[in-house]
């Protein structure tokens, strides 16, 4: 509904997600509209179901962490409140759409995987899913302002808010842009493709390494390379 604001004061309508991928799994059309961020839904019951969770809610849960913070929705609720309130007399914008931009900024696109086993690791550039970007997002940014907050005079609220508002603009003073350019750099670095020589292709997509490790002992030694088996 049209009238459904966050809070009684943040509308929903006009939130606009810049990032296409991300549109499926950043829920905050008319459908995800709440008043507040606690809807007790069952969202881990079946898979990517929490991708329709409200997207403040899910900023919410995620503030709950570390066992002393566990189970404490109200006092979530009421941080990212008091944070929403901070970012509106700071940037004249709708809180709403500041945190949006913030996840979409701060979800890095490319990460690296280990892989092989018995001792032998390397490490492979591998791309994100937009489910796991939002969800890395998320972690960052609350996690770059719970660590701001701690031993700190600044309250989680005005860290959230800082933390939301740096995020939104792409600025490294935020902690979640610091962290996502990191994990991409190291990405990058571990960036790997496999060279046509050493692999022949077997069919649509699929590589054989043995039979390509062959074809490149058949063209340096012609004559005493063994058959394959």
């Amino acid at each position: 509904p049209a009238d459904v604001k966050l809070f009684g004061k943040w509308t929903f309508d006009d939130i606009e997600v810049k990032d296409i991928s991300l549109e499926d799994y950043i829920a905050v059309k008319a459908k995800s509209a709440v008043f507040v961020p606690h809807t007790a839904g069952r969202y881990q019951k079946k898979r990517f179901r929490k991708a329709q969770c409200p997207i403040i809610e899910r900023l919410t849960c995620s503030l709950m962490m570390h066992g002393r913070n566990n189970g404490k929705k109200l006092m979530a609720s009421r941080i990212v409140a008091h944070a929403f309130e901070i970012i509106h007399l700071l940037t004249d914008q709708n809180p709403l759409q500041v945190a949006v931009d913030a996840i979409i900024n701060s979800g890095p696109r490319e990460d690296a995987t280990r892989i092989g086993s018995a001792g032998v690791v390397r490490r492979q550039a591998v791309d994100i899913s937009p489910l796991r970007r939002v969800n890395q997002a998320i972690w960052l940014l609350t996690t770059g302002a719970r660590e701001a907050a701690f031993r700190n005079v600044k309250t989680i609220a005005e860290c959230l808010a800082d933390e939301l508002i740096n995020a939104a603009k792409g600025s490294s003073n935020s902690y979640a842009i610091k962290k996502k350019d990191e994990i991409e750099r190291v990405a990058k670095a571990n960036r790997q493709i496999l060279r046509p020589t050493a692999c022949r292709l077997i069919a649509p997509g699929f590589y054989s390494v043995r039979q390509g490790r062959h074809d490149m002992q058949q063209q340096r030694h012609p004559h005493t390379s063994p058959a394959l088996k």
